[in-house]
């Protein structure tokens, strides 16, 4: 008997990536102005990482060669070292108001950092913003389609690097709940986009909202040293 055909692939225009990043961008800011100082002090997802520094990173999304230069210039032995102390740098330079101002200075810009794709900077909007959102209990909405065509460039990507998690991942059918998209073979693990996009970044947390069979033994790869999530 024939299988099922998979699904054909949720795919964003570069002008309908651009509108999600915007408003992302928007809505993040939005929310941000929002926190008290305790909140923007709180952990995020990110392991060692607080919100405003992730906040933070977010204002490093326009980097040309010069800026790049200069943060290779304090080389912290790896990229994702060398990502932090960028972010921690911003974070302690400039006043929360700025921070917000800078996210939403970028809104309606198309630039994106040197030697990534813009779904690099999709990636780093949606996936940041619940890294900032889900610790604190706010809710920040993720739109599956954007979701999903994240997920799709964080599993396939061969640079910049894949996340640890990209590979955790591998041996699981990934399918969502919200949107006709699926992919892997193995235990099933299935659940809303925004989620999937969660545990694909080495988001445990997304794991909540994930049920089948699969669950168990994908919590059990993600605890595994090396597949926290970072910022990218």
């Amino acid at each position: 008997m024939r299988g099922k055909r998979p699904p054909d692939p949720v795919l964003l225009s570069p002008d309908q990536v651009w509108q999600v990043i915007d408003a992302q961008r928007t809505s993040l800011a939005d929310l941000l102005e929002d926190l008290t100082d305790d909140q923007w002090s709180r952990p995020s997802l990110c392991a060692g990482w607080t919100v405003r520094d992730v906040a933070a990173h977010l204002t490093l999304q326009q980097l040309g060669l010069t800026d790049m230069i200069g943060m290779m210039r304090a080389w912290r032995g790896n990229l994702d070292r060398t990502i932090q102390h960028a972010a921690r740098r911003r974070a302690a330079a400039l006043s929360t108001d700025q921070i917000i101002a800078r996210i939403r200075g970028t809104v309606g810009s198309r630039r994106h950092n040197l030697g990534v794709t813009p779904l690099e900077t999709l990636t780093d909007i949606l996936v940041h913003g619940q890294d900032i959102a889900v610790p604190l209990g706010r809710h920040h909405e993720i739109p599956p389609a954007a979701a999903a065509v994240s997920a799709d460039r964080v599993l396939s990507m061969r640079w910049p690097p894949p996340l640890p998690a990209a590979r955790r991942v591998r041996g699981f059918r990934l399918t969502a709940t919200d949107i006709h998209w699926s992919t892997g073979d193995g235990p099933r693990v299935q659940g809303p986009m925004s989620a999937i996009l969660l545990v694909c970044t080495g988001r445990a947390a997304g794991l909540r909202q994930l049920s089948g069979e699969g669950v168990a033994d994908l919590a059990a790869r993600l605890s595994v040293p090396g597949a926290t999530g970072r910022p990218s």
